[in-house]
């Protein structure tokens, strides 16, 4: 299987640089001319990547998830939900990076087979980074009508949430 893996690509390169020659395309002009695309297209998605990094250092340093989430306490010790999920579901769909520094914590201090470590595992396993999806791929097309695309990412994040928060309380609660 290691040789396979270490094989495939220039496999795979050379069936297209033989596929080219066959079909008489003019392969390093074609190539300059991905290139160029591809410098294009980073060049349009920079800026939204750029914002959203901004915003979620900026929200995420803030402590305002602290803050609120403390708020929320009681609420959440009636229903048996860890507290210290809460910043880590509220942060999943803005930021993959965040919500897995805060699994990473979550992990170091309760243990990957605590009830919080396999709570925060699931979770990070069953919703996306649905807010900078859009942003990136929604702003490199210019769309910026997202309404409905926003509100069906938001919604499928928060079945995912309950989902997580069912699954492991039945298999390990």
């Amino acid at each position: 299987m290691n040789l396979l893996s270490k094989i495939i690509i220039p496999i795979v390169v050379l069936g297209i640089t033989l596929y080219g020659f066959r079909k008489k395309v003019n392969l390093y002009e074609s190539f300059l001319i991905g290139a160029k695309e591809g410098l294009v297209m980073t060049f349009h998605i920079a800026p939204s990547i750029i914002a959203m990094v901004f915003a979620t250092n900026l929200f995420l340093n803030s402590d305002f998830i602290n803050y609120f989430f403390r708020f929320l306490h009681p609420l959440f010790q009636t229903i048996h939900i860890p507290i210290e999920i809460l910043p880590m579901a509220f942060v999943r769909p803005i930021s993959g990076t965040a919500s897995l520094a805060i699994l990473n914590n979550i992990l170091m201090i309760y243990g990957p087979d605590s009830f919080v470590g396999r709570l925060a595992s699931t979770l990070q396993g069953c919703t996306d980074t649905t807010i900078y999806v859009l942003a990136l791929y929604f702003g490199s097309i210019k769309v910026t009508k997202t309404g409905h695309a926003l509100g069906v990412g938001l919604f499928a994040d928060l079945m995912g949430i309950l989902a997580s928060f069912v699954i492991v309380s039945i298999f390990f609660g």
